[in-house]
């Protein structure tokens, strides 16, 4: 079976229409335990993007998402939160909706600017890294949405810089797939991540990450990491963190309707829980937004617009390629993160993994 195409990119900037922001809140007192290490991640859809979500974790801290059931009105959210602070970080929501409100961006409900953002959040926990009482606030998304782009920044960012993922560091990750073949041919599907699990990323026998295979490392230039760094980091390993909690967005340039939204969900977390073992634990609050924006136009082979039952097979290719985005995202979150109060990355953890495959 050949690996997937990445997009362009290789992350959520390959969905048109979707822009990533992040602040992030990092000072040098994080490691006394007294200074700043949080943030938050806003994906936008200012224009809307059909939308919806899926929880799988025991402990989550979320926002809107009954509003995100099929059988419910709305059909349409203008951007997702994903933010640290534990249930305080949903604060950093209120920004995101005063940003959008100023932008014009929302349900329209009147007179010419009164509209009413829709904004689905998701948290995770990462109270303990730097000082307790520094979480996102509402000037946090505000400021987020306001730098969002249509490039991705990985790594130790936004809601990734106060994560763990076990006991090194997480992140955020994002990665991308192009459709080969069939109805769902051309249609893009992404994925960020904002990795802080419980469970562990990494296989305690050979210490590449669970979403990574031999010929994958070898890809990256990676190779098995020295027995000795292996041996520790599976002592390091038996050490417990209260830490948890992986959360992200799922993207598609697909057309689809709001259940078909939350079957992608769904399939998300297949990818979240090859990349990360156990997954879904009652002390993680795992959880996956899905959005479809409908740019991409695909039309039945009698050129009529894909419309249901024809969605299913794309929505069929689209859950597929969904739960490996989500997978390669966690990787991506993994390895790009740098290590922030104290918390070892990956790559420390791992160093002679890197450098030239053998």
């Amino acid at each position: 079976m050949r690996p997937p195409r990445p997009g362009p990119t290789d992350s959520l900037s390959d969905i048109a229409g979707v822009l990533v922001g992040h602040h992030t809140a990092l000072d040098d007192d994080a490691t006394l335990g007294t200074g700043a290490a949080t943030g938050c991640t806003v994906v936008l859809a200012p224009t809307g993007a059909t939308a919806g979500v899926d929880v799988r974790g025991g402990g989550p801290g979320t926002r809107e998402t009954d509003l995100l059931d099929p059988s419910h009105s709305v059909q349409q959210v203008h951007a997702v939160l994903l933010t640290g602070g534990s249930a305080y970080g949903l604060a950093a929501a209120d920004g995101v909706m005063r940003w959008l409100e100023e932008s014009g961006h929302g349900i329209a409900m009147g007179a010419p600017g009164q509209v009413v953002p829709i904004v689905p959040g998701a948290v995770i926990f990462d109270l303990p890294v730097g000082g307790w009482t520094v979480r996102p606030t509402a000037e946090f998304g505000y400021r987020a949405a306001s730098v969002a782009t249509d490039a991705v920044d990985h790594g130790s960012v936004g809601a990734g810089t106060g994560a763990r993922a076990g006991v090194i560091k997480g992140g955020v990750g994002s990665a991308s797939i192009v459709i080969e073949g069939g109805p769902a041919d051309g249609i893009t599907v992404a994925a960020l991540m904002v990795a802080n699990p419980v469970g562990s990323v990494w296989d305690p026998e050979t210490g590449l990450l669970w979403g990574m295979s031999l010929a994958d490392a070898q890809r990256r230039g990676m190779r098995l990491p020295a027995p000795e760094e292996l041996a520790a980091a599976n002592v390091l390993g038996e050490k417990l963190t209260v830490l948890n909690t992986t959360i992200g967005v799922v993207a598609t340039d697909a057309r689809l309707s709001k259940a078909s939204c939350r079957r992608v969900a769904v399939a998300g977390h297949d990818g979240l829980a090859r990349a990360i073992r156990p997954a879904h634990s009652p002390l993680d609050g795992d959880t996956i937004f899905a959005l479809a924006t409908g740019t991409h136009e695909t039309t039945s082979p009698d050129g009529v617009p894909a419309a249901f039952p024809a969605e299913l097979p794309i929505l069929d290719a689209v859950c597929t390629a969904a739960a490996q985005c989500v997978e390669r995202a966690i990787v991506d979150a993994i390895l790009s993160a740098t290590s922030v109060a104290g918390i070892p990355s990956y790559r420390d953890v791992f160093p002679s993994a890197f450098g030239a495959a053998e």
